[in-house]
């Protein structure tokens, strides 16, 4: 069954949705920021089919969250390599951990992230990029964006607010 595409909603949430909303696409791209390039190595490492893993690798790369190098000529054999855009996931990746690790992760976590400046085990906190307060949805208000020109993004209640 294929999914609902949503190329055409004018929503980021969608648009990353589009991009990396396959379950299996976060947990490659987990892998790449682990260190892991090859084909092989996200195989037996997911434990993913090979022609799911196949097609999870070439949307990645069209999309440009990978890029694919060749380090093998015969047979062709490829790295594949976060790029910037594929970097710029960490900040979502690292939402799903911590919410893995509070709400899924009975026995603690199972990576612990350290802060290599300081040396000590960390947490991410967003915080307002003009001011540095903490942010949590409560301290939160929406409006539409040059980006949804028709309003249609957000609930009806929430214009203008």
């Amino acid at each position: 069954m294929r999914r609902k595409s949503f190329e055409d909603m004018p929503c980021s949430i969608a648009q990353f949705l589009e991009v990396a909303g396959e379950w299996w696409t976060m947990l490659v791209v987990r892998d790449a920021f682990f260190g892991v390039t090859r084909f092989d190595d996200f195989q037996s490492r997911l434990g993913i089919s090979r022609n799911v893993l196949t097609q999870r690798l070439e949307h990645l790369v069209e999309h440009g969250v990978l890029a694919r190098e060749a380090y093998q000529d015969n047979p062709p054999r490829y790295d594949y390599r976060l790029t910037s855009k594929g970097r710029a996931l960490w900040p979502v990746l690292t939402a799903m951990r911590q919410w893995g690790d509070v709400w899924a992760a009975p026995d603690g976590p199972p990576v612990v992230v350290t802060h290599a400046t300081c040396g000590q085990a960390t947490t991410a906190v967003m915080v307002c990029d003009h001011c540095g307060e903490a942010l949590d949805g409560s301290a939160l208000t929406v409006s539409p964006g040059p980006g949804d020109p028709d309003g249609t993004v957000l609930p009806p209640r929430l214009h203008g607010a």
